[in-house]
């Protein structure tokens, strides 16, 4: 009986990972992965690695056993993600694992933006499947707007088309942290539970501009423009044009409040104040410069 990560190389699934080898023995612990070469760190700091690929369900036949507690961390392929998914939940009923976490999107069923529909479909396949679950709603992450920060520095120009609407995100290592006390803590207070998962403060995109101004000392404008002319500028700059639609749309969705929802439980999972947005503009200004 183990506590299992799938996904477990990717830039959440690692620190999770990170965040479950304080609480728990290695040995505790098994990694889901697809490269067994990608995942040797992990494995020579005592992490099981078992080897599966979302896309083929055969080999997920042995990534569970009986009473194991599986995190489900949702696919990267937009598009693709359902029957990934679905092949997961499957092997995982067959295994008959003691708890399926899932992180989902925030809001659930209510949410009403299009990266939400693979979530949705997801949470109810969990559902029908029977299995007990615990859904893992994440908002966005701080990571989304701070990873694009050179360019925000080089231009000086923060550019969306969200208005003024908010944003209450936290970082990755928030929500892994939340993903950690859910499959280390008692199994019944987590069985079926549902957690909207947010930042305690929400802010906007001129805020961010401004905090971003002052901590590098450089002019920096937030700029709303139009959602087509958002569209235009970024598959002018070579983002594909399906992950510039999601963008769009995602922008769309914070003007209208979809993402401003402080609900607490991330903070109180935690059990503390959730990674204020400032400090992680300011690392990510550090590793800009660095």
């Amino acid at each position: 009986m183990s506590i299992v990560v799938t996904g477990a190389t990717g830039q959440l699934g690692r620190l999770v990972i990170d965040e479950l080898l304080t609480q728990v023995p290695a040995v505790s612990v098994a990694a889901v992965v697809r490269d067994k070469e990608k995942a040797a760190d992990l494995a020579e700091r005592g992490v099981e690695l078992r080897i599966a690929d979302y896309d083929r369900p055969e080999t997920l036949a042995e990534a569970f056993e009986a009473g194991d507690r599986v995190l489900l961390i949702s696919g990267s392929e937009v598009g693709r993600r359902v029957p990934q998914h679905a092949a997961v939940i499957d092997a995982a009923k067959a295994a008959g694992v003691a708890q399926l976490a899932y992180t989902g999107v925030l809001g659930g069923p209510e949410a009403d933006f299009d990266l939400a529909a693979e979530h949705k479909e997801t949470e109810r396949l969990i559902l029908d499947s029977g299995l007990p679950y615990t859904f893992l709603r994440n908002g966005w992450y701080t990571e989304n707007y701070t990873a694009n920060l050179a360019a925000v520095l080089a231009h000086g120009a923060v550019v969306a088309n969200a208005g003024q609407g908010r944003i209450a995100s936290a970082t990755r290592a928030d929500y892994a942290a939340a993903a950690a006390a859910v499959l280390t803590g008692p199994v019944e207070e987590h069985r079926n539970a549902v957690y909207e998962l947010s930042g305690d403060v929400a802010w906007s995109l001129a805020e961010y501009a401004a905090e971003v101004a002052r901590r590098s000392g450089r002019e920096i404008a937030y700029t709303h423009v139009p959602a087509e002319t958002h569209l235009a500028i970024l598959t002018g700059a070579g983002v594909p044009r399906p992950f510039a639609e999601i963008l769009v749309d995602v922008d769309r969705a914070v003007e209208r409040g979809a993402l401003a929802r402080r609900t607490g439980d991330l903070s109180r999972l935690i059990g503390r104040p959730t990674t204020p947005v400032a400090d992680t503009i300011a690392e990510a200004i550090g590793a800009a410069h660095a």
